[in-house]
């Protein structure tokens, strides 16, 4: 069973501060970390593996520190670790992402594909299922939790106020949520391993089959227009009141608001 687990490296959104007058992202000396959903869907992987025997690989696409993602998924103990990079992918939205790295998947063996849900970065929550898409592949989100059964996966997907049960036959993609698992830590000897024995291969865009305006910036019919905090909510009302008059209060309210 071949498992590819695609991972961002993503800003410490804890640590993340606007630039006041571009409205973007300041980036430098924020630490960078594998996004919590990417990370909950490594762990899958790796549990599949110690499980069925599986192989897994990580791919990311991303600037060339992106290494440092891809050195701590091997740590904890992927087998083998890709980079997409190139100038050529830069200012790529979602659909020219998901068309970069589907381009890259396309050279790989795989019966099962594991992306985060979305990115703290951006929290679309599109990537995973385009990617599907281009390949032609089915695709479950919102994956609770996920079981082999031979050549299929039956997965508890997540819904609102209750879950679904989806029985889906690979190759298939899957998007994990945070609340998938605990992720590992790592190992002294699998840090040592990934940094000392093994190597993460490097894929540019001379080694994808895909047209230059379906990818970096000309592939993007999407732009950031502005970024900014979320303000904060004003203080609420304080009423000390009996059951009935509290209850004939809210209803007031509600209705001044013409929400009822």
């Amino acid at each position: 069973m071949n498992i590819v687990v695609c991972i961002k490296q993503v800003p410490n959104t804890n640590e993340v501060k606007l630039d006041p007058v571009t409205g973007t992202l300041i980036r430098e000396g924020v630490p960078s970390i594998i996004n919590p959903d990417d990370k909950a869907g490594l762990e899958a992987a790796l549990r599949l593996k110690d499980a069925e025997g599986a192989h897994v690989t990580v791919l990311t696409m991303g600037p060339p520190q992106a290494d440092a993602a891809l050195r701590e998924a091997l740590a904890m103990g992927a087998d083998e670790a890709i980079l997409v990079t190139d100038r050529a992918f830069g200012g790529a939205d979602t659909l020219a992402t998901s068309t970069t790295i589907a381009a890259a998947l396309k050279n790989l063996d795989f019966d099962l594909i594991i992306t985060g849900r979305q990115a703290i970065d951006g929290d679309t929550a599109q990537v995973g299922p385009q990617i599907a898409e281009h390949l032609g592949i089915p695709n479950v989100s919102y994956a609770e939790e996920i079981k082999v059964e031979g050549n299929s996966l039956v997965v508890k997907r997540q819904y609102e106020d209750r879950y679904h049960t989806i029985k889906v036959q690979m190759p298939c993609l899957i998007t994990a949520l945070s609340e998938l698992n605990q992720p590992r830590y790592m190992t002294p000897g699998g840090i040592f391993d990934a940094y000392r024995e093994k190597e993460v291969k490097v894929i540019t865009r001379a080694d994808l089959t895909v047209d230059d305006t379906s990818i970096g910036l000309k592939g993007s019919p999407t732009r950031v227009w502005q970024t900014f905090t979320k303000s904060l909510k004003a203080a609420g009302t304080l009423v000390q009141l009996d059951a009935e008059d509290s209850a004939e209060y809210m209803l007031d309210r509600l209705k001044e608001k013409f929400i009822i």
